[in-house]
């Protein structure tokens, strides 16, 4: 589990520098990177070009730097109005034609980017022979398709094909290129003229789809059917136009939900009269709490954290001046009237001068949401010491602060489901569970007056099921009753919102869409900022900002600076 985290994060990282490419060579502040995905806000863009694949196993920086580059030069040099409109819908014809506006748009490359050239180049030729080294150009389609790529990049940017196969290949390009030979020289000739470009291109896409299907009929009758069934296994990942696209390692995986989609009013509850919201330690008996409470401070200080840096840290994150005052007796500043006197019987006095004081002020709100639900569990402990430390650094800092968590009073729905099955089990009735909110740590609550309160974490037996959406709409209406300047939320969780006997009601992504459509309506709004603290999970299917921490060995000052960066939007999801 604590290597898949620390390659989730080695991910994360990746997408965060290769994201601020992106915008850099774009202009557009609103893209970045997550699960492997270019995004514009919450809409992912898709990219269907085979050699902008990345693989998180195996890929290095480069290949990112490569393929998030080529993706900068789609969008730069690519009308994408255009493109749909002549773009073929037969598998074949749009794979070549999407391939062929990649090539186009990173022949464009300006010349005052030669690293970005470099890039896309080492890009295609890592992809050229990672795909014949799979033994993917071994059939007659692959070497046609690989064959067409070689030749087609070589003839825009003016490059030798891949030396390592140029024999390999020789014998079909001498077939195929007087056959589009034509339209090899319209590609490289027209290639700053899209519309021009797209003709070409879509006649080179259909002439490829005829020799695919002549060599296909030729063979069908001199082939094994399982020759044909692996050719085609092959090629699924060349022909998939999914424009959900692929979650990266430790992602959390969702989907769309046709009940929420379809649902009058968006979504749904079907009773809230056994909701609760409960101040925590009064579900855990004293002895137990104060048991809890060492157990905690023990695991708090094997950490060793170092609490009065972190309260620097967020008190410079947070902090802004403010005018308190004067400061009297100061050696430099304005002359303080009331000193002249001194001044005249002790003419060195050189304390006669007053100084206006700014210091910083954190006018701010962080409100801790803990995900209690039964998979939380085998973290609890580490989490539960991430939250004891930042409360106490947030107090330092004079930064107000609260810790809450959200879980459900029952399993499998409770009273709730019940009251469901007597009234027949109406279609699609939103969520169906009991809802309890637990406030570990008010606002008005110091850190040492909530120590105790904050124990309760430990508690095994309250973790249940999870509402997530709710949970965050219930702390953000909390916040926003606040004063404070600004407000910020952080959720902390280890997987997807899950309710079994909604989702069985329901369907499978209903309480993740609604989440999803939580958060995106408390960013667009701004009012609140929303991050996600995955633990040992990517949770940027559902916060665009958001940190996956390895909590594996429990939280040092490492994670506590990384969760600083993220703050300070050094970790750009």
């Amino acid at each position: 589990m604590g290597e898949t985290q620390k390659h989730a994060r080695r991910q994360q990282r990746l997408e965060e520098l290769c994201g601020a490419v992106v915008r850099a060579l774009t202009g557009d502040a609103d893209l970045h990177l997550r699960a492997r995905g270019l995004y514009r806000g919450r809409r992912r863009i898709p990219f269907y070009a085979p050699h902008l694949r990345t693989d998180p196993e195996n890929d290095c920086l480069a290949a990112y730097r490569g393929a998030t580059d080529g993706m900068a030069l789609r969008l730069r040099f690519s009308d994408p109005q255009l493109h749909r409109e002549r773009c073929p819908q037969p598998p074949i014809q749009r794979l070549v034609f999407e391939l062929l506006e990649q090539l186009r748009v990173e022949s464009l490359v300006p010349e005052h980017l030669p690293g970005v050239e470099h890039n896309v180049v080492d890009r295609f030729v890592a992809w050229s022979r990672a795909f014949h080294h799979a033994g993917l150009s071994d059939s007659a389609l692959g070497v046609l398709l690989y064959t067409l790529a070689q030749i087609c990049w070589s003839r825009l940017n003016g490059r030798p094909v891949l030396e390592e196969t140029a024999d390999f290949i020789e014998a079909t390009r001498a077939g195929i290129v007087p056959l589009i030979g034509h339209d090899l020289a319209t590609l490289k000739s027209k290639r700053r003229d899209q519309a021009a470009y797209a003709r070409a291109a879509l006649s080179i896409a259909r002439t490829t789809e005829g020799l695919i299907r002549v060599a296909a009929a030729g063979r069908q009758h001199d082939e094994p059917s399982s020759d044909h069934a692996d050719e085609a296994l092959a090629f699924e990942l060349l022909l998939d136009y999914d424009e959900g696209g692929d979650e990266a390692i430790a992602g959390a995986t969702t989907g769309r939900s046709k009940a929420f989609e379809d649902a009058d009013g968006g979504y749904r509850v079907f009773t809230r009269a056994y909701d609760r919201e409960i101040a925590a330690a009064t579900i855990v008996r004293p002895a137990l709490l104060r048991e809890l409470r060492e157990s905690l401070d023990e695991r708090v200080r094997e950490r060793g954290v170092n609490v009065a840096r972190l309260a620097r840290g967020l008190s410079a994150l947070f902090g802004q001046p403010a005018r308190e005052g004067w400061s009297f007796g100061e050696e430099e500043g304005q002359i303080d009237g009331r000193r002249l006197a001194q001044l005249v019987s002790s003419p060195a006095e050189r304390r006669v001068f007053r100084q206006e004081g700014y210091p910083p002020t954190a006018d701010t709100l962080v409100s801790l949401l803990i995900d209690c639900s039964g998979s939380m569990k085998q973290h609890i402990h580490a989490v539960a010491v991430l939250v004891d430390v930042l409360g106490r650094a947030l107090q330092l800092a004079g930064v107000s602060s609260e810790v809450l968590g959200f879980t459900t009073a029952a399993w499998h729905g409770g009273r709730a489901q019940r009251d469901w099955l007597a009234q027949g089990r109406p279609m699609h009735p939103g969520r169906l569970n009991e809802v309890t909110y637990m406030v570990y740590k008010d606002v008005e609550t110091s850190w040492r007056r909530a120590r105790r309160a904050i124990a309760a974490l430990l508690k095994p037996d309250l973790f249940r099921e999870g509402v997530d959406g709710e949970a965050v709409d219930w702390a953000c209406a909390r916040m926003s009753a606040r004063d404070e300047r600004r407000r910020v939320l952080i959720v902390i969780s280890d997987g997807c919102p899950m309710d079994t006997a909604t989702s069985l009601a329901n369907d499978p992504f209903y309480l993740d869409n609604h989440l999803q459509q939580v958060v995106a309506r408390h960013e667009r709004q701004g009012e609140i900022e929303v991050y996600g603290l995955g633990v040992g999970l990517d949770l940027s299917s559902f916060y665009s900002r958001c940190l996956a921490l390895d909590l594996s060995q429990g939280p040092d000052n490492a994670v506590f600076g990384e969760i600083l960066c993220l703050l300070r939007g050094d970790h750009r999801r």
